[in-house]
């Protein structure tokens, strides 16, 4: 399913992931480069050679209606779009840029290139930490079979054995039985 990526505090447009990749939609793709969605997905269409589907791609009905229940977009029936649509990972992203020609394109091409950077950036020191904190727990594991290991072998030590004989008193000095 279609998650939403954090981004950083700057302003971008959203990322999410669809299909394991990180992904910006056509609306927001557009807003960004100063366009409207119908001018970005007629730009698609008549240079379709150029967008793979590894550059671009249509959602399936299932992640349209995951990111309508998510508020990406509304509903046809509240005047959203009524087709589905067009999503685009950071390559299709650049080669839209430059396609368009715009200078709002150019500027926010290199905007988005810095935005996936820093996600991927993220992405990469989050796996760092929780690698780190495996080898982390792995080691306490560790030495809480130690630990243990020393307690058992010091308990008989601490455990002085009962006197036998209540009338008998306790010898002074260090002999078996004293504490």
């Amino acid at each position: 399913m279609p998650r939403k990526v954090a981004t950083s505090d700057q302003p971008a447009p959203p990322i999410y992931t669809v299909r394991k990749q990180q992904v910006v939609i056509d609306r927001d793709l557009a807003q960004l480069y100063g366009v409207t969605t119908g001018r970005l997905n007629e730009a698609v269409r008549r240079n379709a050679e150029r967008f793979p589907e590894e550059f671009c791609f249509q959602l399936k009905q299932q992640e349209v209606a995951y990111l309508k229940s998510q508020n990406a977009f509304s509903s046809s029936s509240h005047g959203g779009r009524r087709t589905k649509p067009n999503v685009f990972t950071e390559h299709g992203a650049l080669m839209a840029a430059t396609m368009l020609k715009s200078k709002e394109a150019i500027q926010m091409s290199l905007y988005l290139i810095k935005a996936f950077v820093r996600m991927r950036d993220e992405m990469l020191a989050s796996a760092t930490i929780l690698k780190r904190l495996a080898e982390i727990d792995r080691r306490l594991l560790e030495h809480d079979t130690v630990l243990q290991e020393v307690i058992v072998r010091l308990q008989p030590l601490l455990d002085a054995p009962g006197v036998d004989d209540k009338d008998e008193k306790p010898r002074i000095g260090y002999h078996p039985g004293n504490r």
